[in-house]
C-alpha cells in the first residue's frame, strides 16, 4: 500500500518493527522526531528531494508613511532629506504610478533616517513629518526567498529579463537576421562557433553578477550598484533548487529511502530506550535485550547513509577553466 501522508509513514515504519505484534516502546514526540531527521538528512543528498525553479523578485521602492495625505506635493526625482539625521533619498515612482496619499516612494537611501522626522524635498521645498518606513529591495539590497530554498545557481542576466534576449539590437538577433535566412545556404557549424565567442566576451567585458546565499537566512545578497545597475520596477530573476514539500507532493512519503531510513532512525531510539532498562528481568523470565536493537539499527543507517552516497547523490559540478 503506497504511502502519501505523514501519519501514513509513521505507521508503516512501526509496522516494519513489529507493531501491533511487539509493542515498539518510543514515545509519539520521538518518531516525529526521527521522521523530521530522516527528511532533513534525504533532503540534503537525495537527487530526487529537490527541483530546479527560478524565482522573480520585483525591484521594489522604499516606503515611507507620512502624517497626512500631502505624498503626492513631492516632486518624482527630487531630493528629499530628514532634517535630523540629514539622511537622503530620491523621490521614484513606482510600476508607473505616483506617489499619493500618505506613502511617499522613494529609493537609493543614505544613512539612517530617524523615527518621526521631518523630510524636506530639495525642489518642491515641501515638507512632512514621517510615521513609519518600509525598505524596500533596492535598499535592502538583498532578495528574500521562500522557506525551503536549498541553494542558488546564478542571477540571470538583467538584459534577458526587462528586455529579452532578442531584441532587435542584440547582436544575436542581427546574427539571425542577416547571416541565417536560409539553414541550407549557412554552416550551423560557424553560428555555433559565433554564439559561443560572443559568450565568451560576454563573460569577459560584461561578467555575471556575483551573489551570496545561505539558506537559514532566506536572503540572496547581491554584489553590485543597486542604484546604476537595476531599476526600481524591474524584475531579477534567480536560478535555483528548492526543497520538494511533501504536503503538497504526497509521493515523498512513499520514497524507498525514506521508508527504510526512517525505519531505522526509529530503531534506533528504541534500542536506546531499552538500553536503559538492560538486564532487568521481566515477568516470565524475559530479559530485555536494547544494546542489541541499537546495534542492529545503528548498522542498518551506516549502510543506508553509504548508500545514499554511492546511488542517490548527484557527482559534484567541476569547473574548467
Amino acid at each position: 500500500m503506497a504511502v502519501s501522508t505523514r501519519q501514513g509513514l509513521i505507521d508503516y515504519c512501526l509496522r516494519e518493527l513489529g507493531h501491533p505484534v511487539v509493542e515498539i516502546n518510543v514515545d509519539d514526540d520521538q518518531v516525529s522526531d526521527r521522521i523530521d531527521e530522516a527528511f532533513a538528512y534525504y533532503r540534503d543528498y537525495h537527487y530526487d528531494a529537490v527541483e530546479r525553479i527560478y524565482l522573480s523578485t520585483q525591484v521594489t521602492a522604499t516606503r515611507i508613511t507620512l502624517n497626512s495625505s500631502v505624498a503626492q506635493n513631492f516632486t518624482n526625482g527630487e531630493v528629499i532629506t530628514g532634517q535630523t539625521s540629514g539622511a537622503k533619498a530620491t523621490v521614484v515612482n513606482e510600476n508607473l504610478t505616483s506617489s499619493t496619499g500618505t506613502s511617499l516612494l522613494v529609493a537609493y537611501i543614505q544613512g539612517t533616517f530617524a523615527s518621526s522626522e521631518v523630510v524636506v524635498g530639495a525642489s518642491s521645498n515641501f515638507s512632512s513629518t514621517m510615521t513609519a518606513i518600509e525598505l524596500g529591495v533596492v535598499d535592502k539590497k538583498y532578495i528574500e526567498t521562500a522557506d525551503g530554498v536549498l541553494g542558488v545557481v546564478r542571477i540571470l542576466p538583467f538584459s534577458a529579463i526587462n528586455t529579452g534576449e532578442a531584441y532587435m539590437w542584440d547582436i544575436r538577433y542581427q546574427l539571425r537576421l542577416n547571416d541565417m535566412f536560409s539553414l541550407m545556404s549557412t554552416s550551423l557549424i560557424y553560428y555555433q562557433q559565433v554564439k559561443q565567442h560572443l559568450a565568451m566576451l560576454d563573460m569577459l567585458l560584461v561578467g555575471e553578477k556575483s551573489f551570496r546565499y545561505q539558506r537559514h537566512m532566506d536572503r540572496i545578497y547581491i554584489d553590485m550598484n543597486w542604484e546604476t545597475d537595476v531599476s526600481v520596477g524591474e524584475y531579477i530573476l534567480v536560478e535555483a533548487y528548492r526543497i520538494l514539500d511533501p504536503a503538497q507532493w504526497p509521493q515523498v512519503y512513499n520514497d524507498r529511502f525514506v521508508k527504510r531510513y526512517a525505519t531505522a532512525l526509529i530503531k534506533r531510539q528504541w534500542g536506546a530506550n531499552l538500553k536503559k532498562f538492560e538486564g532487568i528481568q521481566m515477568p516470565g523470565g524475559v530479559t530485555l535485550n536494547g544494546q542489541k536493537i541499537y546495534d542492529e539499527a545503528v548498522e542498518e543507517i551506516k549502510y543506508l547513509e553509504e548508500e545514499m552516497q554511492s546511488t542517490y547523490v548527484e557527482p559534484p559540478n567541476f569547473m574548467m577553466g
